[in-house]
């Protein structure tokens, strides 16, 4: 039974994963996601059912339009297994339960997976995610057995107040952007559905990673202070890892000094 539920969440993940994928392609280019039905970016055929497969059909067609032959993003299989393993993280991170936190941690996932990558590839961070988003984080928190509306509303003042401090003092200081106010609504939203504890631990984990990357690519990219990281792409995986793994992180570093 066990089993049967794995594979579940595992196939549920792929195919919601295959719907992320028109997401991130279509939503910055401001088209729909519901039609056309998925078409070869390059030659502009549509896709068979078969050929729409997660990962499978990727790997049977060897990368390739099947049509044109032009080769397809590794992206596409890359998202949609990121979203099967991350639902199959939430599920056990959840106790195996199928219950409401569940299916909102699997949501809540899902909107980082799609910031991510357009952030990477596009420098935006849409708020038509991060607001419904932000909403949804607030109107469910009463039911939560975690976390407080109270809760939730300071972890968002708290993660979006943050970078809207960095944001005033960074423009007064350059006269010019160095984040951009969608980071700010993102932490927002972040803050709502985690919660103070884990806001700071994202804000923490996302500014420490972001700065390793960010030399690294000046050390062996010759990149200046000029060049704009995708900040939003280090929130997002530094929000995956508090969801996850923040408690227990927290608790042993806590442990630390009860000695």
């Amino acid at each position: 039974m066990e089993t049967l539920r794995i594979i579940f969440v595992i196939v549920i993940g792929l195919v919601w994963g295959s719907f992320l994928n028109v997401v991130i392609y279509r939503l910055p280019r401001g088209q729909s996601l519901i039609t056309p039905p998925s078409t070869c970016p390059s030659c502009g055929r549509r896709i068979k059912w078969y050929d729409n497969i997660p990962v499978l059909s990727y790997l049977f067609l060897g990368g390739k339009c099947r049509f044109c032959r032009n080769k397809i993003s590794i992206i596409y299989p890359v998202v949609e297994s990121l979203t099967a393993l991350l639902f199959l993280l939430v599920y056990f991170h959840n106790l195996r339960f199928f219950d409401l936190q569940f299916f909102t941690d699997c949501l809540f996932v899902s909107s980082l997976v799609v910031i991510g990558f357009i952030d990477y590839y596009h420098q935006i961070i849409p708020g038509y995610i991060t607001l419904p988003l932000l909403a949804l984080a607030l109107i469910y928190a009463p039911f939560r057995y975690d976390l407080s509306f109270k809760q939730a509303l300071i972890g968002a003042l708290a993660g979006g107040g943050f970078l809207l401090l960095v944001y005033g003092i960074y423009y007064l200081w350059r006269k010019k952007e160095g984040l951009g106010l969608g980071d700010v609504m993102m932490m927002l939203m972040v803050g709502a559905y985690l919660g103070l504890p884990l806001t700071i631990l994202t804000l923490l984990f996302a500014s420490v990673g972001g700065a390793i990357v960010g030399l690294l690519l000046m050390r062996f990219k010759k990149k200046t202070l000029q060049f704009a990281l995708p900040f939003g792409s280090f929130i997002a995986l530094a929000a995956v890892v508090a969801l996850l793994w923040g408690q227990p992180l927290i608790s042993w570093y806590l442990s630390l000094y009860q000695h």
